[in-house]
């Protein structure tokens, strides 16, 4: 008899997010519609597959960076693929003994997760969703390894572009983190100068059944509430920041 898994779930005809992201970055876990949404992506904006690579170099910063400034437990929410210098990876080189939550709604990446990380004792992965806060919080606390009562690096990369109005469920977040605790987002923008080519990209996604949800720097600022910004340039050169303005915006912010 054959076992029904969450792999059987999977459409491999429609795109996904995750697939296309993986796929951006050179990975081997997708599918011919995830590859050809890609590519139509890219012929819209071209510097994409460059900007996802930055965009993971600027996570690899900040978490190495949060490691360095003590913080020794991360919820990585939106996770995706597992993929090379996964977030537990560089914590571990910065700081052996760091401890990974990562928290995903895609079936998908959770059985990849589950099966890459079934030996590592510092590292878990759960199914939840951002719009659920209180679902994270007490499945993270069961995992035994965040204490929400001690500072955590917590990470929403390129992510809540995906959901429509995330503010409220971004909040309860934030509220859960003890002092000391620091919010890494990045997020696709929206600016005037690429307004027709931020809509075709909406279009792309569309076809796959994915809304998506570009946003303007001071709107998703609002995401980090009353957190102090930390200087940007300690996770991402200056000039790199300025070239990828028009395709993304990333900051991160501290609880006092």
């Amino acid at each position: 008899m054959r076992v029904t898994t969450a792999l059987d779930a999977i459409d491999v005809r429609t795109p996904n997010s995750a697939r296309v992201y993986d796929y951006m970055l050179g990975g081997k876990d997708n599918f011919a519609a995830d590859r050809e949404a890609a590519e139509q992506v890219l012929r819209v904006f071209p510097e994409t597959r460059d900007a996802v690579r930055r965009n993971r170099e600027f996570l690899g910063n900040a978490v190495r960076r949060l490691a360095e400034y003590g913080i020794r437990q991360f919820v990585d929410i939106g996770a995706g693929l597992p993929t090379r210098d996964n977030v537990h990876e560089v914590a571990h080189a910065a700081a052996p003994g760091a401890r990974t939550v990562y928290v995903d709604n895609d079936p998908l990446v959770c059985v990849h997760g589950r099966a890459l990380l079934a030996n590592t004792s510092t590292v878990a992965m759960i199914d939840g969703d951002v719009r659920k806060p209180e679902d994270i919080r007490d499945q993270v606390s069961q995992t035994g390894l965040v204490d929400w009562n001690r500072p955590v690096g917590l990470l929403m990369v390129a992510m809540l572009q995906l959901v429509e109005d995330p503010y409220e469920h971004v909040a309860m977040l934030r509220d859960l983190l003890a002092p000391g605790s620091h919010l890494v987002i990045s997020h696709l923008s929206r600016t005037q100068k690429r307004a027709g080519d931020t809509g075709r990209l909406q279009d792309i996604y569309a076809q796959g059944g994915v809304p998506l949800f570009p946003r303007g720097p001071e709107t998703i600022d609002r995401f980090f509430g009353d957190f102090e910004r930390v200087d940007l340039d300690r996770f991402i050169p200056p000039h790199i920041a300025c070239r990828f303005a028009q395709l993304g915006w990333a900051a991160v912010g501290l609880k006092r």
